[in-house]
């Protein structure tokens, strides 16, 4: 499982010109689902993003978790993590998980993020999504689990 992280100040997500969901402080989170991606993925990406400190406590260090400043995450699919550009000159797809799998895969990691007390909104999954957001830092991170 990948995850792409940039911490903002607000994010939002539109379908189709209408905006399906936004969140002001906290995480825009966009997931790439491999094949060989499980639930256990699931808890170790959770728990590492939940926990991870990357906000500014009161001396200006990076000490503070989403959690902490009680920040809000919006999560969206994104296959395209999982391109492999090495040869040729169009991105093969074969390590991303089957559509199907990852749905399940993303509505699971999407209640997991609730289930821990940071509100989360999503995406919708498979749709041309335009997404909107103000890094705060700026601040990216590129977190994998080990399969």
């Amino acid at each position: 499982m990948k995850a792409l992280i940039q911490k903002v100040t607000t994010a939002a997500v539109k379908v189709k010109g209408r905006k399906i969901s936004s969140i002001k402080r906290g995480l825009l989170i966009f997931l790439g689902i491999g094949k060989n991606d499980s639930e256990k993925d699931i808890a170790t990406i959770v728990d590492k993003i939940v926990n991870l400190r990357i906000f500014e406590n009161k001396e200006g260090k990076l000490d503070l978790s989403v959690k902490d400043v009680k920040g809000e995450i919006l999560l969206v699919s994104q296959v395209t993590l999982y391109a492999d550009c090495s040869r040729g000159r169009r991105p093969d797809f074969m390590m991303a998980a089957p559509a199907p799998y990852a749905k399940k895969i993303y509505e699971k990691t999407l209640t997991s993020f609730n289930a821990q007390g940071v509100k989360t909104a999503g995406g919708i999954f498979q749709a041309i999504m335009q997404i909107s957001l103000i890094n705060d830092g700026p601040m990216t991170i590129m977190l994998e689990t080990n399969n």
